[in-house]
């Protein structure tokens, strides 16, 4: 009785659908068998942008078309995205349970489990030697990976797990807690666009201009929440520092190029006493950032980074618990 009675209530249903699709998303992750089979949506928008981007952006037009070219791309996706959203919102909401499919495909754009898994397959390699160690950190971030040393891997990991948490993790789910599923569409949109097309290079400069301006924008709150959870988690990981891990956050976030992901790594760094960032080569350029954490310890390694992945599962844990107490209203 008392289930069907929340059930009605309208704050209700919207935040079980996205504690569902949390759990869903930490206990399977993205089922391989089922991709393997049917594109993954994200796939579907990659190549939507793709087939567009090759269209619309040739380098003889001038710098201003380019910009104005790349926006039309750029809105295109992200209102066909959040008009697939609309849709199949409004088709399960005529369903009976239908928010129980509306979880399982919110959950396929929330990437917990398989961020985790990612950096944890470092951390492995890593152990056994350098060089498997630098296979596996080149499937998670664009530093060229034979530049690396073992702390360089360990950094490249622990940032890439700070960074991502919030792209791949809080961001969706503040966008669904919103604007349900045409939000979360919407915001997986918008970052596939940027990590495609949002570079500064002579190819994507002027052409992702908009799409990493947008990026940075929707990003802006869940990155520091994303922080925040990151220090919280600090209270629950022996020898990590909620206090020190919010001192850096403050203080160090915007040494990083980035607007939004300075917040996760600086907390990350205090609350471990790491120094994060710093020197960083690409491939066919060196970023030269100082580096965040107050003098911490810049020769990290293999265990370094499993510690950091026990901040990431108390702040996946900060996260749900905050998600939960949007149900206090209706249960009162």
């Amino acid at each position: 009785m008392l289930l069907s009675y929340l059930l009605q209530e309208p704050l209700f249903l919207p935040v079980l659908t996205l504690i569902a699709a949390i759990v869903i998303d930490a206990a399977v992750g993205d089922p391989a068998r089922l991709y393997k089979i049917v594109p993954h949506p994200v796939v579907l928008i990659g190549k939507a942008i793709e087939f567009m981007e090759s269209w619309l952006n040739q380098p003889k037009k001038s710098r201003f078309a380019r910009i104005i070219l790349g926006t039309v791309l750029a809105l295109t996706i992200i209102t066909a995205s959040t008009a697939v959203g609309l849709i199949l919102s409004y088709l399960l909401g005529q369903v009976p349970h239908g928010w129980i499919i509306e979880s399982l495909l919110a959950s396929s754009l929330i990437a917990y489990r398989g961020l985790g898994k990612a950096v944890q397959h470092v951390a492995t390699e890593l152990a056994l030697g350098l060089k498997p160690g630098r296979l596996a950190i080149r499937h998670l971030v664009g530093r060229d990976p034979d530049s690396l040393n073992e702390a360089g891997i360990s950094r490249a990991a622990i940032e890439s797990m700070a960074e991502n948490f919030s792209d791949g993790v809080v961001a969706p789910v503040f966008w669904f807690a919103l604007f349900g599923l045409p939000g979360i569409c919407a915001y997986k949109a918008v970052n596939t666009l940027d990590s495609m097309i949002g570079h500064k290079n002579e190819r994507y400069e002027a052409f992702g201009k908009f799409a990493a301006r947008l990026d940075d924008v929707v990003n802006l709150i869940p990155a520091r929440l994303a922080g925040l959870f990151f220090v919280l988690a600090a209270l629950l990981v022996p020898g990590a520092s909620a206090r020190r891990g919010l001192k850096i956050m403050f203080r160090d976030a915007g040494l990083h190029r980035s607007p939004n992901a300075g917040w996760q790594e600086a907390a990350v760094a205090g609350a471990l006493g790491f120094a994060l960032a710093g020197p960083r080569t690409y491939p066919g350029y060196v970023v030269n950032d100082p580096f965040m954490g107050d003098g911490g310890r810049k020769d990290l390694d293999a265990p370094d980074i499993r510690q950091a992945l026990k901040l990431y599962l108390g702040a996946g844990f900060w996260m749900l618990t905050t998600v939960a107490a949007l149900l206090l209203p209706a249960l009162l």
